[in-house]
């Protein structure tokens, strides 16, 4: 690998290079989880217990990057506000601003589709149940790091639920199987060593990208003062691609639940990884970025509750609050 590296960084494009691995690894990603979505596996729970593992591989890994360098904690929770705000914000303002995001579809009489309403309704009680998640996540930071600081006994409450959430999801998986008596493919093994491969190829270039921007010192704004932010970005290309793809394809319930899914990855567990392996100071951005989280994530519940759908206005404010954020907080 470090032969690869080292070839990579002689054509003189190596920057440019890593962030073209990092987003063709994605692609492998994104491709064997189309695959597994038409294998079969319901939507939600693809979006909910797989896609997050997958598109948020990169924040895992940054963390893992951020530790093995001795970086600063606070970079790991700017990198995580960026990602969730990102995620609740523009990722799902913009495909709903151009294509609409119905998670309940308009109905006629007709018996099918009337059981396909019924579908949808369980689709939308889930979102609901993964958005309150987003509240309990979320404030459970906020009340964590009132003190302006994140240690090892905060680390351990958040990666404790974090795991209570996934054994949630991952025995309502099984009780699923159980009960439809459907197994699951021989397929299954083969896509997750390609999402495996996937993952090697963002660890490579997320490793090599960090340590090159982290030796950048000037006042420019691609530098190591702006690494929380710029890493927050990079990390969120695959949860990009995800939402553009399935709100082309008419798949409102993975949009949403891959966004949502993904957040959980980064705060708490990304968050509470770090805080386990050392202390660290909130960065000033902490308190705008989680009522930016909070507000959004109750702005959702309300008009998922009311009108099954995320209406095209809704998106573009929320397209308006991302910007707002990145201008006041960063820029």
């Amino acid at each position: 690998m470090n032969a690869w590296t080292k070839a990579i960084e002689a054509t003189g494009w190596a920057p440019a290079l890593f962030v073209l691995i990092f987003i063709a690894a994605s692609i492998l990603i994104l491709w064997r989880l189309e695959a597994m979505n038409e294998g079969g596996m319901e939507g939600t729970v693809l979006g909910t217990l797989v896609m997050p593992y997958c598109s948020g591989i990169g924040n895992l890994i940054f963390v893992f990057v951020i530790a093995k360098e001795r970086g600063s904690g606070a970079d790991v929770m700017t990198n995580a506000l960026v990602n969730n705000v990102t995620n609740m914000t523009l990722l799902i303002g913009l495909p709903a601003l151009i294509w609409g995001l119905h998670v309940i579809p308009e109905t006629a009489g007709s018996r099918k589709k009337k059981r396909n309403n019924r579908e949808h309704q369980v689709n939308r009680l889930s979102l609901l149940l993964s958005l309150s998640a987003v509240f309990v996540f979320t404030g459970a930071v906020w009340a964590l790091g009132r003190d302006g600081r994140l240690d090892f006994n905060d680390g351990l409450v958040l990666i404790g639920l974090f795991l209570f959430w996934q054994l949630f999801h991952v025995f309502d998986v099984l009780k699923t199987h159980v009960r439809r008596n459907k197994p699951f493919t021989w397929m299954l093994p083969v896509n997750l060593a390609l999402l495996g491969a996937g993952a090697v190829g963002t660890y490579v270039s997320i490793d090599w990208l960090v340590n090159w921007l982290s030796e950048i010192r000037s006042d420019r704004f691609i530098s190591a003062d702006n690494l929380g932010l710029l890493s927050g970005w990079l990390m969120v290309l695959p949860n990009a691609l995800l939402a553009l793809y399935y709100g082309w394809r008419g798949s409102p319930e993975i949009v949403y639940t891959s966004q949502v899914g993904d957040g959980h990855i980064c705060i708490p567990l990304c968050v509470g990884i770090f805080a386990l392996h050392r202390s660290f100071t909130l960065p000033d951005v902490f308190t705008s970025g989680v009522l930016l989280l909070l507000a959004a994530t109750l702005l959702h519940m309300i008009v998922v509750t009311l009108f099954g759908r995320l209406p095209r206005f809704v998106g573009a404010l929320l397209v308006g609050a991302y910007a707002a954020f990145i201008v006041q907080g960063f820029l």
